[in-house]
């Protein structure tokens, strides 16, 4: 189990770096970087060597829903900059392929993909890459907030939804699917769809996620490939 990351002296309380003012600044950056500074995650990322805090987000769901097994073969859909791919890698996954409109920098171990996962061809170019069907399909996708909490919530259920509808096609029998969703009612509309196409379906916000953010995340394993798409 993972617990969460201290300070190198073991203890987080009472520590924090103070920014000095600057006109170059707006308040929201200086907000986000005071934040960054003062997050323990930051810091055990950088010490551990995954490239992203979100990293222990899915090192936590893992605990909890046991996702990722020794040779299982793994999609990450909006892997970068490649956190999710790192801890699929070290946790045993045979085989993994993360895809990404931007670039990532090579990660051993893994197949990347600079491109759009919607593309028609790409479940048929995943499962190649795989040599097989994903027992796997997971996504930390979100997209650029607006900072109107409901059209950001509509636009990350749209995201989750069309990685819903790849996962249908790509992942092999009793397989798993996890996506990043906010809290704001229409999230819910995704569990008939769950529901009829996974034995489980959960939802789970770890540790990690940051207290005021509004994510979570849903968890679907015991894939039916038996039943017809939506």
């Amino acid at each position: 189990m993972t617990k969460k990351p201290k300070s190198s002296s073991g203890n987080t309380r009472g520590l924090s770096v103070m920014l000095r003012k600057t006109n170059k600044r707006t308040t929201g950056q200086q907000a986000w970087l005071m934040r960054q500074l003062n997050d323990p995650y930051v810091a055990a990322a950088k010490a551990q060597g995954w490239r992203s805090r979100a990293a222990f987000k899915l090192i936590e769901l893992d605990d909890r829903f046991k996702l990722i097994r020794p040779g299982v073969r793994v999609v990450d859909l909006g892997a970068a900059p490649g956190g999710w791919t790192q801890v699929a890698i070290r946790r045993g996954a045979t085989e993994v392929v993360g895809v990404d409109l931007l670039p990532i920098d090579r990660i051993p171990g893994a197949q990347l993909i600079e491109g759009d996962f919607s593309d028609p061809d790409m479940p048929e170019r995943l499962t190649s890459l795989l040599g097989g069907k994903a027992d796997l399909v997971m996504s930390d996708m979100a997209p650029n907030t607006t900072g109107h909490a409901g059209t950001d919530h509509l636009r990350i259920i749209g995201l989750a939804e069309l990685a819903l509808e790849f996962a249908l096609e790509i992942l092999a029998p009793g397989g798993a699917f996890i996506a990043k969703v906010f809290q704001g009612g229409t999230e819910k509309e995704m569990l008939k769809p769950l529901k009829k196409h996974f034995n489980f379906v959960r939802h789970a916000k770890p540790p990690a996620s940051r207290k005021e953010s509004s994510e979570q995340y849903v968890i679907a394993t015991g894939f039916k490939d038996n039943v017809e798409p939506r």
